[in-house]
């Protein structure tokens, strides 16, 4: 009857713990993000079970079928494509319909990357925090990052890679020019560990999911952040004014709706931002 949420390997099949591969021996069934991934993964450890995918775009139709079997007495294990479930990845609906049930939820540690990649990044991880991926808009994203820009602690993105250059320049405009690694491949053939200031990395031809580290912000720094102009609410209304020929009202509504904040906050952080340049 439990639900066991099972971490796996980020990249080396090596990466698994002997408890991981007992509980995937025992249980029933398999919920995974990708049955393909999972099914190689099972093989290498010669393990054949039934699989049932379990993703972001299923995972609130699936829950209910997954939380019917489990009150009828079979044992689950919860799995993404690499590393700990629910961080940035599906899961976390069914785990808390499972706990609402009585249903035990019962954890199988191992890899995630995020901490993998702040144990050899070499920044001050005695206090960090961990963002996920950002909004992929552009002016959300930017949102989001000034909305961290006060945060003293190191923070820990994920990343897509034909994403992460803008994401780096946002952050350099945004946060400053923080120390920062860049970790790739992580426990894979072709690992590595880019440590830099913002300003000095450079990722272009990127592959595979990145993990972005930005240190807080040392003794003495300027905590005020370089931004870029084009990066203030006040030009972006400015500009999408001139350039689509809209008023201001109907201006800052698409922007705020582009930034995931209500017309009312976008419309404050435009009269601040007017009022510090006065």
């Amino acid at each position: 009857m439990p639900l066991y949420v099972v971490a796996t390997p980020i990249g080396n099949l090596e990466d698994i713990t002997l408890r991981a591969l007992r509980i995937l021996r025992e249980v029933d069934l398999v919920a995974c993000e990708d049955t393909r991934r999972t099914r190689k993964l099972l093989a290498h450890y010669q393990i054949s079970k039934p699989m049932i995918s379990y993703h972001g775009h299923n995972e609130r139709d699936r829950t209910p079928e997954l939380i019917e079997k489990l009150e009828n007495g079979l044992n689950i294990a919860l799995v993404s494509d690499a590393g700990t479930p629910l961080l940035s990845d599906p899961g976390f609906h069914l785990v808390r319909v499972a706990i609402d049930n009585q249903i035990p939820v019962v954890p199988i540690p191992g890899p995630s990357a995020a901490i993998t990649a702040l144990s050899a990044s070499g920044i001050a991880i005695q206090e960090f925090t961990f963002i996920g991926f950002l909004p992929s808009k552009g002016s959300a994203r930017r949102a989001r990052l000034e909305a961290l820009s006060t945060n003293d602690t190191t923070l820990v993105f994920y990343e897509a890679p034909h994403r992460i250059q803008e994401t780096i320049k946002d952050a350099l405009d945004i946060l400053g020019d923080r120390e920062c690694v860049l970790a790739r491949e992580i426990t894979k053939l072709h690992e590595e560990f880019v440590r830099a200031r913002l300003s000095e990395i450079k990722a272009t031809n990127i592959r595979g999911e990145v993990v972005l580290l930005i240190g807080p912000l040392l003794k003495n720094q300027d905590r005020r952040p370089v931004r870029n102009a084009l990066s203030s609410i006040t030009k972006e209304v400015e500009n999408l004014m001139h350039a689509d020929g809209v008023d201001q009202k109907t201006a800052l509504k698409r922007i705020a709706r582009e930034r995931g904040i209500s017309k009312s906050d976008a419309y404050r952080q435009m009269i601040a931002e007017r009022d510090r340049h006065k």
